[in-house]
């Protein structure tokens, strides 16, 4: 088909970064102080603030939050960790990380995060904890998931990356709970270009918080110093943390206008959209949603690469999120194989992640829909 255009490029994802906050990290920089500062504790503040006054601490990515957090819990070798298969590999690697078992239970093949059925069913007396994801920011059950929990006396470890700015029964995520890690990677509602956050429960998991992520360390007095546990390296710059204070106070209206965006692409696609392509769009939800992705499901009939090639074809990027983690090698090497979790899979190997991101407008999301019709409907 003859596709050529002469639009711009349209990626299924762009950081935002406006001018007051670039000017702000300049100020950082002539400041002479860019490692962990008082940004870090100004950004730390206003996370907990936003969280309802939950204790926060900020960290360099969302991976070691997870990491930090299973350690906190005390969870370690022989001890079974429940996770999903669809979810960056950070999530399961942390567990194998700590010398924990990663279990996998299927997902739903509507929500496309854990299949609450199948997470209690995975549950066995070495079962400690669980981390949840939530695809492209789109909340679980989170009663449910949190009585399972009460029910078997596990640990929760919010797997959160993509749901700042999500709610739960008019409730931020993150404001209750267990732990809860957030991301800030460039990709993120809110990024400070590599970066996270854990939301902890007591200031004695604070404190250990804190010496985990440098180094083991606690300081006392001048020149006081001690290590009792051990640590890494995983503290957030000023740099970073000015980033983040850039863009808290726009978190509740960059949801908002994604949640524009997404109610836009539902409107573009049409009611005979799925009957029609055979994909399936995902759940229409603009109450709990911070809508961090837009996410279809292609017919079993289409190959995505092929499908992303046509997409290029339009200047329009896409994506997807993600590959089954179970069917990577080093977990295949682990005794996990193909048919384990078939929904999993279906929904590993053929979701797209379309343009979602701060900047769009609605004609961007108009290009995008438009694409994707004419490739799917030309497949037919």
């Amino acid at each position: 088909m003859n596709t050529a255009t002469t639009a711009p490029f349209l990626p299924f994802s762009r950081p935002s970064i406006d001018e007051a906050t670039i000017a702000e990290v300049a100020n950082v920089l002539r400041s002479g102080w860019l490692t962990s500062g008082p940004k870090v504790q100004a950004f730390e503040a206003a996370l907990s603030e936003y969280l309802g006054g939950r204790i926060v601490r900020t960290f360099n990515s969302g991976t070691c939050t997870m990491e930090i957090a299973l350690r906190i819990a005390g969870i370690g070798v022989g001890d079974e960790v429940i996770t999903t298969p669809i979810s960056w590999v950070a999530t399961a690697n942390v567990i194998i990380e700590v010398g924990a078992t990663p279990v996998f239970a299927d997902i739903d093949p509507i929500t496309r995060n854990l299949d609450l059925d199948k997470l209690e069913a995975a549950i066995t007396p070495r079962t400690k904890a669980i981390i949840p994801v939530y695809l492209s920011g789109l909340p679980m059950d989170m009663d449910r998931m949190y009585a399972i929990a009460k029910k078997y006396n596990l640990r929760v470890i919010e797997d959160a990356a993509q749901a700042l700015g999500s709610r739960w029964k008019g409730k931020p995520i993150g404001s209750f709970g267990d732990f809860v890690s957030f991301s800030f990677q460039a990709n993120k509602n809110l990024t400070t270009s590599e970066g996270g956050c854990l939301v902890v429960n007591t200031p004695e998991e604070a404190r250990l918080a804190e010496k985990y992520r440098l180094q083991g360390v606690t300081r006392s007095g001048v020149d006081g110093i001690d290590v009792d546990v051990l640590g890494g390296k995983y503290n957030m710059t000023d740099i970073a943390a000015t980033l983040g204070l850039g863009q808290l106070p726009q978190i509740d209206a960059i949801a908002a206008h994604r949640r524009s965006l997404a109610q836009h692409y539902f409107a573009c696609f049409g009611a005979d959209f799925e009957a029609k392509s055979g994909a399936q769009l995902p759940v229409a939800d603009m109450e709990n949603s911070n809508w961090h992705l837009f996410q279809i499901i292609l017919p079993k009939t289409v190959v995505r690469a092929d499908f992303m090639k046509q997409m290029m074809e339009f200047n329009v990027g896409t994506g997807y999120h993600y590959s089954p983690i179970h069917l990577f090698t080093m977990y295949r090497e682990r005794g996990f194989k193909e048919g384990m979790f078939p929904v999993a899979e279906h929904i590993g190997y053929q979701t797209v992640t379309l343009p979602m991101f701060n900047a769009m407008q609605k004609e961007d999301v108009e290009r995008a829909v438009a694409a994707v019709k004419s490739c799917l409907y030309s497949a037919k």
